[in-house]
């Protein structure tokens, strides 16, 4: 029996050409999306509406069950009507609802529609949502667990075109109760581990997680520095033409770290990066640069070159994984390197490896540096072991 939750009354209220809808687990994203496709196609003769995932079987096992499960609680559905080869279900009033993958590149940049729901939209490209999006003459809805930050963040949030919603299970009133109290075991996980609290914030609360084998889950963002928040310095990592010069601040307040970003920019000479600086606190800086360090010297700076070496890196990472961070909202490339950052992978096995990427780490090594000469050198490794 179809019932109808808060969830399908917070996504009939989007109305805006792209219908973002962001949410946990079981909170019946597609489940209530596609009541709302079944209606618009019967109200609307000669309606043409396309369902997309990453691929065929992923369809089958999600938008197309539910679909066919729904369309039978409704009394709908007619064996007749539904084309199991080319998967589309096709409506007395000439209205139809078709099923294909982003995979398949001729359905892509194929024949127009009048709306596009693309089902777990985390798992396909920019590259394709656009190619369907600039073939759909209506509206267009999105859904996806927010595992990490992706192209819906950084490309459509900000759209005027579009709404947003951010759905958890507590609005889908028809969960078993069973479901429900197993989902909020993971509250209580979270208190005592980073993987589960990861889990709780995505798949409890619907919030954006960390990618897999992201190196930190140990932040949290905050509006403003408190008043009281000691500053204790800056660090800095050198960038020029194709990378960003990063500068970060990093206070001591109640026994955790606020960071907060001041520049990330290219193309900067050192002349311009001592103007975002305005205090005698060290400034620890890339050792990579000694004449850039000894510039900024001269420009009243107290700038000091960090001591690295062949494991320098992780000692940094292990030194910033013991700490408390809270991170200012104002600080996006930061923000963004800090979910991004993660352990690399074996090439030929897949498996992790104890090394990081080689990117998302502009803003990163700026923090990193501060930490290792300020906090490790009051560790059993200091800094200066790293010859």
């Amino acid at each position: 029996m179809l019932t109808k939750t808060t969830a399908q009354n917070k996504i009939s209220n989007l109305k805006k050409r792209v219908r973002i809808v962001q949410g946990g687990t079981s909170s019946s994203k597609t489940f209530s999306i596609i009541p709302l496709l079944i209606q618009y196609a019967i109200q609307t003769p000669n309606s043409e509406i396309s369902i997309v995932a990453e691929s065929i079987p992923h369809l089958r096992r999600g938008a197309i069950k539910d679909f066919i499960k729904i369309m039978n609680w409704v009394g709908n559905f007619k064996d007749d009507n539904w084309n199991k080869s080319n998967l589309i279900y096709n409506f007395s009033n000439g209205s139809y609802i078709e099923f294909f993958s982003a995979d398949m590149p001729d359905k892509l940049r194929g024949a127009r529609r009048d709306i596009l729901f693309i089902n777990e939209c985390n798992n396909v490209t920019f590259e394709s949502y656009q190619q369907l999006s600039i073939r759909t003459k209506k509206f267009i809805y999105l859904d996806y667990n927010p595992t990490n930050e992706f192209w819906v963040h950084t490309e459509l949030l900000s759209d005027k075109n579009s709404d947003f919603v951010i759905l958890t299970y507590k609005d889908n009133e028809a969960l078993d109760k069973a479901i429900v109290s197993e989902i909020e075991r993971a509250k209580d996980k979270a208190l005592t581990s980073s993987y589960w609290a990861n889990w709780w914030n995505v798949y409890g609360l619907g919030q954006i997680g960390s990618l897999e084998g992201v190196i930190f889950n140990n932040w949290k963002q905050i509006d403003t520095i408190p008043n009281d928040a000691k500053l204790l310095g800056t660090g800095i990592d050198f960038g020029y033409t194709n990378d960003p010069t990063a500068i970060i601040e990093v206070y001591k307040w109640n026994n955790q770290r606020i960071l907060n970003e001041i520049c990330y920019q290219t193309q900067l000479s050192n002349a311009q990066i001592s103007k975002y600086i305005t205090n005698r606190l060290p400034c620890y800086c890339d050792s990579a640069e000694p004449k850039s360090i000894a510039e900024l010297r001269r420009l009243g700076l107290n700038a000091t070159g960090v001591k690295k070496g062949a494991d320098s890196i992780n000692f940094g990472i292990q030194i910033m994984q013991e700490q408390d961070y809270l991170i200012t909202k104002s600080s996006t490339n930061l923000i963004n390197e800090f979910r991004k950052y993660s352990w690399d992978k074996d090439k030929r096995t897949g498996s992790q490896t104890n090394k990081p990427i080689d990117m998302f780490n502009h803003a990163m090594d700026a923090v990193r540096y501060h930490e290792m000469e300020t906090i490790g050198i009051k560790t059993q490794k200091t800094a200066s072991d790293f010859r």
